[in-house]
């Protein structure tokens, strides 16, 4: 697996099957089940969304729902912070459907 940062090494996905976060989208809302538990779920989310990263399930969303949720919110400078603010005060990361 290629390491992206210090967390995803910790990645729920790194011990299961990570080529289904990479396949069709009816595979691909299956897969987001791996990231239900994860303890890298917020960082492995901003990391996409920061990164405009189009292909695959990343922080239990996949890319059809990460680009509804960029584009419903196009003036985030950085989802690290919005997401690190929001973990801190609990709130559910975003959901889009």
């Amino acid at each position: 697996m290629l390491v992206l940062s210090g967390w995803s090494s910790r990645a729920a996905c790194t011990s299961g099957n990570a080529e289904a976060l990479f396949a069709d989208d009816p595979v691909q809302r299956a897969a987001t089940a791996v990231c239900a538990d994860c303890p890298v779920r917020t960082e492995c989310l901003a990391y996409a969304l920061d990164n405009r990263i189009h292909h695959g399930v990343w922080g239990g969303m996949t890319e059809r729902e990460r680009r509804a949720l960029l584009r419903s919110r196009p003036a985030v400078p950085s989802w690290q912070r919005l997401l690190d603010t929001e973990h801190a005060a609990d709130t559910p990361l975003p959901r889009v459907s």
